[in-house]
């Protein structure tokens, strides 16, 4: 099959006519946001590959991503972002070094891992036989070759797989102050040592074994926990890549040149092309059209500009070609102000500690007096500083935080992994932490309780002739009451013909001559009405002389957005409405749902003055919001999640981000959020439990270094295994 190169295979160096003399090939990475399967992977990579100087395109569907091989070093991404738009993906930039520090730390904690763990298992293997009591019966030199092949496996090891705890320790140190990693690194370089010194004398005891296996389960709970942090640093990358905007400057001779967002200054002229944002402030100084300001003031109905009008940057030029006067500088913007707010509101959120980081406050210097105490003990009842020094490695062995610092990460891992699985992406680290204790809900209306697209009222009670010569006017345009009707037409099943010469009145219509008669879309006043009919949300269609039929419109509520707030107000929640949205809509749809509270006509102040209200009462609010206008209240919130058709700051606000059209995976987020909570504390619990009872018995010499890693081992797997009961247990709580 001759088709574009997929999954990234490009030609063979030997195939290409240029194959004598290569050139140097650059990578592009392209944040995508709305690629979510295989079929999604095969069209973006297909779309790519067919641009002109593409060797090769990759697609990463759990990032999100794809990296381009060209041969250009730069001016491609604005190309192959309008290649994807043409193949229906959003797509923005993304540099290397930006992408390149995360993903760098997740390899090099997998390789250390990799690296204990094969260590740690080769070194059981060879220790078997002195463990299982046979060493009695083997030769002197046999035993000492066993403890020096472990050695020789160990100690690179150690020193490579260490270097994390290792370095951290040295750094705490240097700065005068203790951490969790000192106790560990002191153990583990104290047990490598004397187990290479008895090695060297050639004694029995000695420790590789446990010291690896510290340090394989010491890993595992870091690369957990920086999995955690990735993931939430690649979402966030993704979005505010999305920011990064560039503009077409139009100079006082009449070119026209591309320049940064950032770039603009007050009294430049911009061209803003149908379909693009706004990219700063501005006034309007020719042409005329619609311009969609959901993102600002939450209203769903786009707004018709005229010259003179203010624009703000981040709305979206529907209809028409218009130039604009800069107003304000990208910093000084609306958007600039809504983001400061949202810096003031993240300052102003207490976050949840941690029981761990209060533990560690004691831990270091606990276990350092208890390891020191058990030596010196030891030394005064003349028992030598073989075993005193290895009684005190036990002590630092045993006390080791492996089942404290498994015991948040490992539930989260859990957990989010059975939220991803529903469409929920939880971002921040501690963000299911602050939903567990959410008591009050705070919803947006438009794009949150509604679908944030407007649709045909009743298509069911427009006859199918007019409906079809509507979609053949409307699909000529962008505007959304246009795909509206497209869209109705096409669910009823009928064909969708596009009209020849359709001309668009932007604000106004569309208008088509068909057989001499003349066809309009549109406004009542552009369909030649006296005066309209309804709210203002409403289409007319005029074919000649026929009577006007009239398209009503509406957001409609989600379908589970009944069912989702009374599985929440049957939890004991209590719920409201804030909405920048008319009185009438935001009463309409809080009826339809099944909610009493509602405020309308809310600015981004005024939200956020209406939650630290509810704070100040002694509420946990969760902020459930899309608009650019949420941004600051989602980031008021004690939590807050929004919904992937978010705008792209929401979604970097909000702690968790859902996908779909359902509003149900809410109450299941709250729900997975509290059994995380409570298998946290039960792992506390564990882990207090295990070192109450272990301690002990290691300060007494009870324990050995190997039986004290074993131990260690055994409560890490114990706080694993009941971490995994949050996937059970949150099938089940599908109400918090």
């Amino acid at each position: 099959m001759a088709e574009a190169l997929t999954l990234g295979s490009a030609p063979s160096a030997s195939t290409r006519p240029d194959a004598a003399t290569p050139r140097p090939r650059h990578i592009t990475t392209l944040a995508v946001e709305n690629m979510r399967c295989g079929g999604c992977i095969r069209s973006v990579e297909r779309a790519l590959s067919a641009e002109p100087g593409v060797l090769a395109a990759r697609a990463n569907l759990s990032q999100r991503r794809v990296s381009i091989e060209t041969r250009e070093a730069s001016g491609n991404e604005e190309r192959f972002v309008a290649a994807l738009a043409a193949a229906g993906f959003k797509a923005m930039p993304l540099t290397e070094d930006r992408l390149s520090k995360a993903s760098s730390e997740d390899m090099d904690l997998l390789r250390r891992l990799g690296v204990a763990g094969f260590a740690a298992a080769n070194i059981m293997l060879i220790s078997v036989a002195v463990w299982s009591g046979q060493a009695q019966d083997m030769p002197p030199s046999l035993i000492t070759l066993f403890h020096w092949l472990t050695a020789l496996i160990a100690m690179p090891a150690i020193a490579y797989a260490g270097r994390p705890f290792f370095a951290s320790a040295r750094g705490a140190l240097a700065a005068g102050r203790l951490n969790m990693d000192v106790p560990i690194s002191l153990g583990v370089l104290l047990a490598s040592a004397m187990s290479l010194y008895q090695t060297i004398r050639g004694n029995d005891h000695v420790y590789f074994d446990a010291a690896i296996t510290l340090l394989f389960f010491l890993l595992i709970g870091r690369a957990l926990d920086q999995r955690m942090r990735s993931r939430a640093t690649a979402a966030a990358e993704n979005l505010l890549g999305a920011r990064v905007a560039a503009a077409t400057v139009i100079h006082a001779d009449g070119t026209a040149e591309r320049i940064a967002a950032r770039a603009i200054e007050p009294g430049m002229r911009v061209l803003v092309a149908a379909g693009e944002r706004i990219p700063v402030d501005a006034r309007l100084v020719s042409g005329e059209s619609d311009i969609d300001e959901s993102l600002i003031t939450g209203e769903s109905r786009p707004r018709t500009v005229l010259t003179g009008d203010t624009l703000y940057a981040g709305t979206v030029n529907l209809a028409a070609p218009i130039e604009v006067e800069a107003s304000a500088r990208e910093e000084t913007s609306l958007l600039s102000e809504i983001a400061r707010m949202m810096a003031a509101a993240e300052q102003g959120r207490g976050r949840f500690v941690r029981l761990a980081d209060r533990a560690a406050e004691l831990y270091a210097p606990a276990v350092h007096v208890l390891g020191f105490l058990t030596f010196v003990a030891w030394m005064l009842r003349s028992n030598g500083w073989e075993a005193s020094l290895e009684a005190a490695i036990a002590v630092l062995i045993i006390t080791c935080p492996c089942a404290l610092a498994l015991a948040v990460p490992v539930t989260q891992v859990v957990a989010t992994g059975r939220l991803f699985r529903r469409g929920v992406i939880v971002k921040a680290a501690d963000g299911l932490e602050r939903l567990a204790a959410v008591d009050h809900v705070v919803f947006d209306k438009t794009g949150t309780l509604t679908l944030g697209e407007p649709r045909l009222a009743a298509p069911d009670a427009i006859a199918s002739d007019s409906l079809s010569l509507a979609a053949g006017l409307a699909v000529a345009s962008r505007h959304p009451y246009a795909r509206a009707v497209v869209a109705a037409a096409r669910e009823r099943g009928l064909a969708v013909r596009p009209l020849d010469g359709v001309t668009e009145a932007p604000g106004a219509g569309l208008a088509a001559t068909i057989a001499g008669r003349t066809v309009r879309l549109g406004s009542a006043r552009h369909c030649g009405l006296p005066a309209a009919d309804g709210d203002g949300a409403t289409l007319w269609l005029a074919d000649g002389e026929k009577p006007p039929v009239a398209f009503a419109t509406t957001d409609p509520v989600r379908a589970d957005a009944a069912r989702t707030v009374a599985a929440l107000k049957a939890s004991g929640l209590s719920i409201e409405v804030l909405s920048g949205d008319r009185a009438e809509a935001v009463a309409g749809t809080a009826a339809d749902v099944g909610i009493s509270e509602w405020r309308a006509g809310e600015k981004p102040d005024g939200k956020i003055r209406r939650i630290e209200a509810l704070k100040a009462a002694g509420r946990h609010v969760l902020m459930v919001g899309d608009g650019l206008n949420d941004a600051p209240a989602l980031a008021a919130g004690h939590a807050s999640m929004s919904p992937s058709t978010a705008a792209d700051i929401s979604q970097t606000a909000a702690d968790a981000v859902f996908q779909g059209e359902g509003l149900s995976t809410v109450v299941e987020t709250l729900a997975v959020a509290r059994s995380t909570r409570r298998r946290a504390l039960e792992n506390f619990a564990i882990a207090i439990g295990y070192n109450l009872v272990f301690v002990p018995l290691a300060m007494l010499g009870h324990v050995t270094p190997l039986i004290a890693a074993i131990a260690m081992s055994a409560s890490s797997i114990a706080v694993t295994a009941n971490a995994l009961r949050v996937g059970w247990t949150g099938r089940k709580e599908q109400a918090p």
